[in-house]
Order: structure tokens, then C-alpha cells, then sequence
């Protein structure tokens, strides 16, 4: 074995060691989670623990009875949501098991991290997207929303900069409102080589489709509220001026593209309750009044759709909410709730909601896979009705969609040009494994890893070093 072997095994030895050393420290701390109560509060802190549960069961009840009622019903319900887990809290204070609770709390947090940890590098791997070099554009083009994401258009300079590197942009007038589509079209016609846009998603999607319709490569600068898109692809969220860096110094992405009815969608495309929320004038300026309002009616199916969804060769029926997106979206890590770890899949995600009573609500907290939630994949989707046209919101916006919609995706057919220096999406935490966990706990030097035990030799003999005089 030479020096940089040498070198090479050690260092491979201490990361398998720091593995097995954080396996074993997440099964301690979970043990000790696990039996803190029993052991301080006996039998009465089983009980607790068990009155904890139903404690939540309560407060899930409480929501759904606080969305699905109005008046007094609702503030006596949202009162029941709020006293359950304060009943608890002060019953494991009196039973002076508090800080055994917080304990344990704390102690299943570290279990979680050092697990995750010790399963990062042993089978999650980051999802590389493949990245093109290809020449700056030579005509690029750039629609801007001055009034999106509170006016980032004109805090930022985009306008300024993106002329000073040779694009040419149209300010949107929000006194004149213009098809951006045929915008995008007409450009083309005129020898645009890149298309762009600076604003919400929605406005991407419409332009992002006449991109992928000539093959021309899209720029998408976030300049938007909450820019999904953008922190999907990697990019700068907080400095959109950093986006326009792509048309001088860029690498191009090949994602795919949503279709509803045969409108684009760069991120989700919802049925059902929020599709028919957003229909609402009064949304755009009181969200959590109009939803509040309409929510009671919605969610017991006194009003709205009703709507049955067929995903290759399953069906959902009668869902009050149905999410398609463009690529499914992350599970496994709470902190990456929202984010879709890669854009290329080829495939649809479908989220499916049904609650019908307050008990399967307090049963969907309680157990996330639970009937009432469906998750899964297609290439496509056919989404029916009891009337002839639904309500949906794609990327956020309001549409009127005759039924049925058909949901498809058109892999890779969008070329996306970005920074070749960004951010990038973060990895997932890899989901915990418990098994695995003990394997890798129980383990013997790289065992744990490859599967196959070091020699005794292997592990006594030095690394070679060459000849001697």
C-alpha cells in the first residue's frame, strides 16, 4: 500500500468509526428517551405519556372542528385546539415530570441527528444534476413584474443590469395588463436566443413553455414572493441580481415541465379546496379571512367539486384537496417540507387529502400514513368531476379548467440557464433507519460499510513507505 493509500485508509477508518460511535450514540439517547418516564414517573408517567397522545388527538379534533364550523362553534372549538395541550403540560407539572418530558424530548433530538449522521454517508447520495456548457446568449430576453415579491424589480436593479449585459427587457405595466405569452412569442420571432423572466411563478410558466416550445434555453431570476422555482433549481433567493450572472457566465439544466389541460406549470397545479379558494376576489388581499370563510363549506363538501382522480391505476376518490406537482416533493425531512429534490424525474407527484370526521383528522396527525393521505407518482393524471369545469390554481394563480383536466409532465423539455456559481438545493437528512442502525452500531470495522471484516493483517501492517537504503 503506498503513502496516499495509506493516507487514504485512515482517513476512511476514523469516518467508518465516527459512524459507528454516532449509531450507537443515537440508540442510547433513544433508549434513554424511552425509558426516562418509566423509570421517574412509573406507571403514572406511562399514563401521562398516554394522556400526551390524547392530548394531540384533541387538538387535531379541535382544528378540524375550528375549520368546518362558523360563530361560537368555531371560537369554542379553536378554544379546545389551544386548552388540550396546556391541560397536559400542566398535568406532567403537577405530577412534577416536566423536566423528565423535556428531557426526553431533548435526548430523542439528539438520537435523531447522530442517526442521521451516522446513516449520511453510508447510503443517501447527493442527487447530481447534470449540468451543459453551452455558449451566452447573443439576444436574450427578459419579461420583469415591477410589482412582484414587494417590488424587487427596482430595489434590486434587475432592469439595469440585465441591459448592461445585453439583454433587452419589457417592464410588465400593472395599469395595462399583456398576454406575456405572446410576448415571449413575438420576441422569438424577433431573434430572441433566451427567454426570462423576473416575477411569481406563474408568469415563469407561461414563458418557460414558449422557451421549450422552440428549444431555447429559459433564465429564471427570483424576483418573486415566495420564488419555489428558483430555490428548486438552486438559485439565489435573497439576491436576484445574482440570477442575471447567468447570461454571461452560465450552465444550462434540463428539468421538466408540468401540464395542466394543457396549460404550463413549473410547480404544482391544486384541486379542490384551495382551487377554489384562490377563485375568490377578496383573496388576494385578506388570504386567511376568505379561506376561513369558504373553508367550512368546502371541507364538508356542502360546496365545491367533487372530484375523482385517476394516477395509473390508482384512483382517489372524492380527495377535498389534491396537489400534482412538477416532480414529487420531499417527506423524509421536516426542514425540507415544500422542496422538490430534483426537477429531471419525469414524473408527477400526487398529494391527496380525504377527512371526513373529526377522529380521522386526530388519526392523520397522529399517523401520517393514515388512509385519508394518498402519496404518489405518475406520468399522468386525469382529474374528473361532477360538473363540467373545475377550479384550479396553477402556481398560485386562478383558472377555470373545463373537466376532465389532464395532468401530464414533458421530461427535460425545459432548458433552464443558471449561474455556474450558486447556492444549490440542499440534501436531504436521510430518514432513519432503526435496523440499519443497530447493524451499524454492532459492527466491526468496515463491516459496517462493505460488508466484508478487515484481516488482522490489514489492520497491523503499516502503510508502505517506500524502499530502504
Amino acid at each position: 500500500m503506498g503513502v496516499g493509500a495509506g493516507v487514504g485508509w485512515h482517513a476512511s477508518e476514523r469516518a467508518h468509526r465516527k459512524q459507528r460511535w454516532s449509531a450507537r450514540a443515537s440508540l442510547a439517547a433513544v433508549t434513554l428517551a424511552a425509558l426516562l418516564p418509566l423509570v421517574y414517573g412509573g406507571v403514572g408517567g406511562v399514563l401521562l405519556l398516554l394522556a400526551g397522545v390524547a392530548g394531540m388527538a384533541v387538538t387535531a379534533a379541535g382544528l378540524w372542528w375550528a375549520l368546518t364550523r362558523r360563530g361560537v362553534a368555531r371560537v369554542a372549538a379553536a378554544a379546545l385546539a389551544v386548552a388540550a395541550p396546556v391541560a397536559v403540560v400542566g398535568m406532567f407539572a403537577a405530577a412534577n415530570l416536566l423536566w423528565v418530558v423535556t428531557l426526553s424530548l431533548a435526548l430523542w433530538a439528539v438520537a435523531v441527528w447522530t442517526g442521521r449522521y451516522a446513516l449520511r454517508s453510508t447510503g443517501l447520495r447527493p442527487v447530481r444534476v447534470k449540468e451543459h456548457r453551452t455558449p451566452p446568449p447573443r439576444r436574450p430576453f427578459l419579461v420583469m413584474n415591477p410589482r412582484s415579491g414587494g417590488a424587487k424589480v427596482e430595489r434590486f436593479g434587475l432592469k439595469e443590469k440585465a441591459e448592461r449585459l445585453g439583454a433587452r427587457v419589457v417592464l410588465l405595466d400593472p395599469e395595462r395588463p399583456e398576454d406575456v405569452t405572446e410576448l415571449a412569442r413575438r420576441a422569438v420571432a424577433d431573434g430572441a436566443d433566451l427567454l426570462g423572466v423576473a416575477g411569481g411563478d406563474g408568469t415563469q410558466a407561461l414563458v418557460a413553455a414558449v422557451a421549450a416550445e422552440h428549444g431555447l434555453p429559459f433564465l429564471v431570476v427570483s424576483a418573486g414572493t415566495r420564488n419555489h422555482f428558483a430555490m428548486d433549481l438552486g438559485l439565489d433567493r435573497d439576491d436576484p441580481a445574482a440570477c442575471l450572472d447567468a447570461l454571461t457566465d452560465g450552465v444550462e439544466l434540463h428539468v421538466d415541465l408540468g401540464f395542466a389541460g394543457g396549460r404550463p406549470f413549473v410547480n404544482n397545479v391544486s384541486f379542490g379546496v384551495y382551487g377554489t379558494v384562490v377563485q375568490s376576489p377578496a383573496y388576494r388581499n385578506d388570504k386567511v379571512g376568505t379561506a376561513l370563510d369558504l373553508l367550512p363549506d368546502l371541507l364538508t363538501r356542502q360546496s365545491g367539486p367533487r372530484l375523482t382522480a385517476h394516477a395509473e391505476g390508482t384512483t382517489l376518490t372524492d380527495p377535498q384537496a389534491l396537489l400534482v406537482s412538477n416532480n414529487p416533493y420531499r417527506r423524509d425531512d421536516p426542514a425540507g417540507l415544500g422542496r422538490r429534490e430534483r426537477l429531471d424525474s419525469g414524473v408527477l407527484g400526487v398529494l391527496g387529502i380525504r377527512v371526513d370526521s373529526a377522529a380521522e383528522a386526530a388519526g392523520l396527525l397522529l399517523d401520517p400514513e393514515a388512509g385519508g393521505l394518498t402519496v404518489l407518482t405518475a406520468r399522468d393524471v386525469v382529474v374528473e368531476a361532477d360538473r363540467p369545469s373545475i377550479e384550479v390554481g396553477i402556481d398560485g394563480e386562478a383558472f377555470v379548467l373545463p373537466a376532465p383536466v389532464h395532468c401530464r409532465i414533458a421530461p427535460r423539455a425545459l432548458r433552464v440557464r443558471v449561474p455556474r456559481f450558486r447556492p444549490g438545493v440542499p440534501q436531504p437528512q436521510p430518514p432513519l433507519d432503526w435496523r440499519r442502525l443497530r447493524k451499524l452500531a454492532a459492527a466491526v470495522g468496515r463491516t459496517a460499510v462493505t460488508g466484508r471484516p478487515r484481516s488482522r493483517h490489514a489492520v497491523s501492517e503499516p502503510p508502505f513507505m517506500g524502499p530502504t537504503a
